[in-house]
């Protein structure tokens, strides 16, 4: 195994690369694992009537989960309460895990046939601009929203005059490797896949992680990309199973040393990524369920 994602353009016709991460070691006990504590949460009484606000709130702590990985930490209430996401850093963050977790539940339909056009309007949204122009109100450049970054860009993952340190510190791929690796996941994406849900979403996940194909903010596009893997798929329709607030819980330092493991290539390093993936979307199903519980005692 190559240590990249699966490459659809280079594999045998009829070949399942992402089927085959799927019965690495300990991934099938995390399928199962997963399969049922979603089960769970969505048996639910509360689900049965209120299941609109179980996703309303699974959205917010999603996001705010998303930024807190991207430095931005802020309580959830102080998420909850405020309107103005202005020019410092961590509130460009945040306004930005906002917008995404809004935006992605639109964009299902057209995941399956254009991946990449689904990333390229995340990219969009989570910059908060048009596309064109000097700029966008964030400190990202207007024309180069949206697109993949070209041979010379940089990348600043939270733009900002005090932007925090990256938390993906990883060697960035050249431009013309972004691209052929972007097309390549795609393939695999619009072809299909046996594999479990979890193990697609940890792949997409992970290899935007680790190509970085925009000039910001690649973590929150990679988490909600996550997030369209996991709804499309048919594991998590109502999104509420917030892997994002599994990820933060599991914290920053476990994230780094999973995402490792994925950058390695080899089995050990995509099953622990794979795993760690999954225990962050079983720490967002307790997260939704504690929500359906507070519903059911009128508590929230």
């Amino acid at each position: 195994m190559s240590t990249t994602a699966p490459n659809a353009s280079s594999a045998p016709r009829g070949h399942d690369p992402l089927a085959t991460l799927g019965s690495l070691p300990g991934v099938p006990d995390a399928v199962d694992s997963v399969r049922k504590a979603v089960d769970a949460v969505y048996g639910h009484r509360v689900m049965r009537r209120r299941s609109n606000e179980v996703t309303s709130e699974a959205a917010l702590r999603a996001a705010r989960g998303s930024a807190a990985l991207s430095g931005a930490d802020w309580a959830l209430e102080e998420v909850r309460r405020r309107s103005d996401f202005g020019a410092a850093a961590d509130a460009l963050t945040v306004g930005a895990a906002l917008r995404l977790t809004a935006e992605a539940g639109q964009l299902l339909s057209i995941w399956r046939q254009s991946p990449v056009r689904v990333l390229a309007r995340l990219h969009l949204v989570a910059a908060g601009g048009a596309g064109t122009g000097t700029g966008t109100g964030d400190g990202v450049a207007g024309e180069t929203v949206g697109r993949p970054r070209l041979a010379g860009e940089p990348v600043v993952e939270t733009p900002g005059p005090d932007s925090p340190k990256p938390l993906i510190e990883a060697p960035l791929p050249a431009a013309d490797e972004v691209a052929g690796r972007l097309n390549g996941l795609s393939e695999l994406v619009i072809a299909g896949s046996s594999a479990p849900a979890l193990v697609t979403a940890a792949v997409v996940h992970g290899e935007l992680l680790a190509l970085r194909p925009f000039g910001s903010y690649n973590g929150l596009v990679a988490r909600a990309a996550e997030r369209i893997v996991l709804i499309s798929s048919g594991l998590d329709p109502k999104s509420i199973c917030p892997s994002e607030v599994g990820h933060a819980e599991l914290g920053r330092a476990a994230y780094v040393a999973a995402f490792d493991g994925y950058l390695s290539g080899t089995p050990d390093g995509m099953a622990a990524w794979i795993t760690h993936c999954g225990r962050a979307v079983e720490l967002g199903v307790r997260e939704s369920t504690a929500v359906c519980e507070a519903l059911q005692r009128g508590a929230a």
